[in-house]
């Protein structure tokens, strides 16, 4: 029997081939191979268009009719990544999962991703199967394997994921829940030292559903969810294992969809995960991590393989993905679950997680001492950027401000003029940024994007949809100080249409602060909806439809908005970010997606600018120091935090791989630590 999700719903996307014959197909294959070459489209055809269990009784089939190995005949005729693909399919799945794993310890290194990938996502049945057929194929016991080529703490975790021993009762004891929420407080964020030995149990043996309990649980008591805990108190191939464990707990699905997309994002493709997992989910759960890919990453599945892969391999692997969620240019409407789930947890961790900067105020903080160092290192011939680079970015920036003082105090001099003179290049920007109080600094680069022949619309919009109504009012007060005019009326000549409307709108520091309230959440939601031709038209006005729709988003309240765009999902099975997509364009599209973005997850966000600024040929330095100097004090542990969870990589590795010399080292000063 095929595995089944939803509602006892099929979710794979390979299904049995109608009209079955097996000595037919292999026949087929031999002809196909046969002779000079081989008709590698009539391989793929046939063997992606088959179930798994047909397969087999094709290669028995083979077996007879020609005394001949398939898997060998394969393997011969074919090559590189469509071979190994190919061959993949010709696997029942436990084999499959068992070479997988064997070729992952075998040699000089082990490929601890695959391991955790296998072992982390898994079910109790695939995981007796798995130990069944790696006992069968090559003679030995895989958990004997894994102890000697692992290690520590990852090894005791793999060793209980190997068993297959996790619960598998639904009934949840609500004791119990809190139970091993407090548990996992008190052996990691409530403790000196961490009790590696509670956190294996808890996450190897307890069911899904109760840890899914358990994680909320510990949201509540630690205000923390469980991954930031992990990542703080767990470490290397075991911290990665754990947090597999976890995501896998929360919706296997997304864990895929994420691990695809990091399969083929940015230069390169790494096409033994893309195999792997195409290959082992295909008859499993291809439907539903086709829906969360959507969902997250605005573009299908489908579409990503057809970008990133060429030849019959592409072939292939789009025949396994099954189908276009793209093609006809609407959102893949199961997708809406994943969409409102990800508005639930948007509210519930906003409202739970502490944000956290990475720049704290110095302790015997002494702002003369500090001007004594800064003048030392700019006086007589050559400047001591390293003793620069040891006061700026480890003070706070009201200490900054004191410094500047003392300096003028001191010296009679204008410290800033004094930087700017002896520093150069992206370094001397740095410094002199983190000098600046915050809102002269965003006044500042408002008025950069603003002024000569062209309009940085990008940098309009992350200022402005991104700081709360305090910060616009301060930064108002800032531009008007320096520039002897309202930033309002500066925005108002520069801009036009609605995106003027949205900027000024924003600028003007109105956001509503309150809580949400439900029954004007599902009326402004109708209006969303409506505007986004989602719905019908109620207004016979459309010029008044556009000015509720650009108020709602510009002034509602962040909690009440959260409230809206669940209302939305309810009542159009969209997700709001994907509708706004679709159906706009230009700078007014860019700017109510970052209003969108900035809501649900500020900063994952900006973790996601500072990708983009750094990845590929070349480095945007501008987008690099605006947001690691403008985010230091609020957000940019935060912000550390999301970068590693959706790039697999720190953000102090990135700068560190990026940049070079003394700027490098202000960045890695202010960015705080290695994660």
């Amino acid at each position: 029997m095929a595995p089944t999700g939803k509602a006892g719903i099929y979710r794979g996307s390979v299904k049995d081939f109608p009209s079955f014959n097996a000595e037919q197909d292999a026949e087929a294959l031999y002809n196909a191979m046969k002779g000079f070459g081989s008709d590698k489209e009539a391989i793929l055809d046939l063997i992606t268009s088959r179930s798994n269990r047909q397969r087999v009784e094709i290669c028995q089939a083979y077996k007879s009719l020609y005394g001949k190995d398939l898997i060998a005949d394969l393997k011969y005729e074919l090559t590189g990544k469509f071979e190994r693909l190919i061959v993949g399919l010709m696997r029942p799945p436990p084999y499959h999962d068992a070479k997988e794993i064997k070729d992952a310890i075998q040699g000089a290194g082990t490929d601890e991703k695959c391991l955790i990938e296998i072992m982390a996502s898994r079910t109790n049945q695939q995981m007796h199967a798995l130990l069944a057929a790696y006992r069968d194929a090559y003679e030995r016991e895989l958990e004997g394997d894994i102890l000697g080529d692992t290690s520590g703490h990852f090894k005791k975790m793999l060793v209980v994921l190997l068993q297959g021993t996790r619960e598998e009762d639904d009934v949840v004891s609500e004791d119990l829940v809190e139970q091993d929420a407090k548990d996992l407080l008190d052996a990691g964020e409530a403790k000196w030292g961490t009790d590696e030995a509670q956190f294996i149990y808890i996450l190897g043996h307890r069911s899904k559903q109760h840890l899914r309990l358990v994680f909320d649980e510990y949201l509540k008591i630690s205000g923390k969810p469980i991954e930031y805990s992990i990542r703080a108190e767990l470490s290397g191939d075991f911290e990665k294992l754990m947090l597999a464990v976890v995501k896998c707990i929360r919706s296997t699905a997304e864990y895929f969809a994420e691990r695809l997309y990091k399969a083929m994002q940015g230069l390169g493709t790494k096409d033994n995960t893309l195999i792997r997992i195409m290959v082992s989910r295909s008859e499993i759960d291809m439907l539903d991590i086709r829906e969360v890919f959507r969902t997250k990453y605005e573009k299908s599945l489908y579409s990503m393989i057809k970008e990133d892969t060429s030849g019959e391999y592409k072939k292939a692997l789009l025949k396994l993905c099954g189908g276009d969620d793209d093609a006809a240019g609407e959102f893949f409407p199961e997708a809406a679950q994943v969409a409102y789930r990800m508005w639930e947890l948007s509210a519930v961790a906003v409202a739970k997680v502490e944000l956290k900067g990475t720049v704290h105020p110095a302790t015997n903080f002494n702002a003369d001492g500090d001007a004594q160092v800064l003048r030392k290192a700019m006086k007589g011939l050559g400047t001591d950027e390293d003793a620069i680079i040891g006061v700026v970015p480890y003070r706070s920036n009201e200490q900054r401000q004191q410094i500047i003082q003392a300096y003028k105090s001191h010296y009679g001099r204008d410290l800033l003029a004094d930087l700017k003179s002896e520093l150069s290049g992206s370094l001397a920007k740095v410094i002199l940024a983190l000098m600046m109080t915050p809102a002269q600094y965003d006044a500042k680069q408002l008025k950069k994007a603003m002024e000569g022949a062209g309009t940085d619309e990008s940098i309009l919009i992350e200022i402005l949809a991104t700081r709360n109504n305090r910060e616009i009012q301060a930064i108002n007060e800032a531009y008007a100080a320096v520039y002897q005019k309202s930033l309002e009326d500066a925005l108002s000549s520069d801009t036009s249409g609605h995106f003027k409307r949205i900027l000024v709108s924003l600028a003007l520091g109105n956001r509503d602060e309150g809580a949400e309230d439900l029954t004007q959440a599902h009326e402004d939601a109708k209006v969303v909806a409506e505007n986004l031709k989602l719905a019908d038209v109620s207004s016979g006005n459309t010029d008044s439809l556009e000015t509720r729709f650009l108020s709602i988003l510009c002034t509602r309240s962040y909690p009440h908005l959260r409230k809206v765009f669940q209302e939305f999902v309810k009542m159009t099975n969209h997700d709001v970010e994907h509708a706004i997509r679709k159906r706009m364009s230009g700078d007014v599209r860019d700017a109510f997606v970052a209003i969108v973005r900035s809501i649900k997850n500020r900063p994952a966000f900006f973790a996601d600018k500072l990708y983009k600024s750094m990845k590929g040929i070349g480095t945007d330095d501008r987008t690099l120091i605006r947001i690691m100097v403008s985010r230091s004090e609020s957000d940019l542990l935060n912000i550390r935090q999301e970068f590693i969870d959706l790039h697999e990589k720190s953000l102090h590795q990135m700068i560190e791989k990026d940049t070079s010399g003394d700027y490098r080292k202000a960045l890695l000063a202010i960015c705080g630590g290695q994660d």
